[in-house]
């Protein structure tokens, strides 16, 4: 979608101009891993109207591949305005018009299977499956286990407001269920599923190999089931503490940094540590996207002991190899 950022902080009714930006949980992991160095395509539907084109070109300035965009030539581009806080905040404002966009028309037929194919990683999140019945029948048949099936990702993403009915939470583990790596929040488990705790929120989805549990600023925990087949170890790794401009977009960034280390093969441990690194890049500016670090950068901090990492202390401008990380 195209995203209305305020002026200043306030209600919606108060602000008196917006900027215009980007925003999308899929396109944002995408445009993270991208401007990380790694091939990314982002695969959607949008209107044939000018928001469709700066979206299209907006994505693809980070690198990423948008041939498989579809362009609609009736239904328009979704938008959506929010106020300048956090989601979780008092007063909190989301608006969202994107009822019969061309998002919202996706389907397994108007999002052909061949888009997909030599992907090694395959993003989605739970904010699509809420858009419409078309929306939740891709999801399915994206989720499905299929011969040649690429390693699925799913971020639950748990909008209450975005469900017409009380099925939202159920659809979620299903797809959730059909995955093979997973990441939700330890407060949207609970709200969702009613589970608490991260071992609690494994055990509700035995099925992924991987299920990454956030905890905002208390850090991660990942459960990975071995190669062998044994039993699920469970890897935690804390947040750096992060100098916060604006709390948006830092969900996904952490899943692109997890996925990035994924790619990569890097264990467990590391993949976390550079989930919060990505998310620390994007906490430390107004958007949803920002430069991440480079990743020799990025690199020296996750192999830091665990008393250099829990020092660490990371502002505005640091994901630059020149700028100062501070410790205590």
């Amino acid at each position: 979608m195209v995203t209305f950022l305020p002026a200043r902080p306030g209600r919606l009714a108060d602000v008196p101009a917006f900027e215009r930006t980007i925003g999308g949980a899929e396109s944002n992991v995408a445009c993270a891993l991208a401007a990380a160095g790694h091939r990314a395509k982002w695969v959607s539907r949008v209107g044939a109207d000018g928001f469709g084109d700066h979206l299209v070109e907006a994505i693809g300035s980070y690198g990423v591949d948008v041939r498989a965009v579809r362009r609609d030539p009736v239904r328009p581009t979704g938008i959506y305005f929010r106020t300048a806080d956090d989601r979780a905040a008092d007063g909190h404002e989301v608006l969202y018009y994107r009822a019969g966009s061309a998002a919202s028309a996706m389907s397994p037929a108007t999002v052909p299977y061949r888009d997909l194919r030599g992907a090694r990683i395959l993003h989605l999140s739970g904010i699509t499956a809420a858009l419409s019945g078309d929306c939740l029948a891709l999801m399915r048949d994206l989720v499905s286990r299929r011969p040649g099936r690429p390693l699925v990702s799913f971020d639950v993403n748990y909008r209450p407001g975005l469900w017409r009915d009380a099925a939202g939470p159920s659809v979620l583990l299903e797809l959730a269920r059909g995955a093979d790596v997973v990441f939700v929040g330890e407060d949207e488990a609970e709200a969702a599923w009613g589970v608490r705790g991260a071992a609690a929120v494994r055990a509700a989805l035995p099925e992924p190999g991987v299920v990454v549990v956030k905890r905002g600023s208390a850090g991660a925990t990942a459960y990975a089931r071995s190669v062998q087949g044994g039993s699920p170890g469970a890897e935690s790794a804390p947040a750096p503490r992060v100098d916060v401009v604006a709390p948006v977009g830092a969900g996904d960034a952490f899943a692109a940094g997890f996925l990035s280390a994924t790619l990569r093969g890097l264990p467990v441990r590391d993949r976390i540590r550079h989930g919060h690194l990505m998310a620390a890049a994007v906490l430390t500016v107004p958007g949803d996207l920002t430069r991440p670090p480079a990743r020799a950068h990025a690199d020296r901090l996750v192999a830091l002991d665990d008393t250099g990492w829990g020092r660490l202390r990371l502002g505005p401008g640091w994901t630059g190899d020149d700028q100062e990380v501070r410790t205590p």
